[in-house]
């Protein structure tokens, strides 16, 4: 299983600049409360989920939480390829993915 936050991933992204990671993960947690509901509306169509999913996989990985972007990957290639019930089967795993993950901010 993928780690929740690989904190060298961070120091290095962040120069290992403590305030500068800080005010990172305060930007990805508001991103994650802007995105994850947005994956699991069924109102939208597959493609404006998928481009959510991409979205966060590509915030997650910049600030190391790498579950999350294993999962928000796995739910993009699902939805891409017309597999909603795949999709749809990752989300919960994902939620919890990343209030675990907020969790260690």
């Amino acid at each position: 299983m993928e780690t929740l936050l690989d904190r060298a991933h961070l120091a290095h992204q962040t120069f290992g600049d403590d305030e500068l990671a800080r005010e990172v993960l305060a930007l990805f947690a508001g991103q994650c409360a802007r995105l994850v509901p947005g994956l699991t509306d069924p109102g939208l169509d597959a493609a404006a989920r998928a481009d959510l999913a991409h979205t966060l996989k590509g915030s997650a990985l910049g600030v190391g939480a790498m579950r999350v972007a294993m999962l928000a990957g796995r739910i993009e290639t699902a939805l891409r390829a017309g597999d909603a019930a795949a999709a749809s089967g990752l989300e919960a795993g994902l939620a919890q993915a990343v209030r675990e993950t907020l969790a260690l901010l």
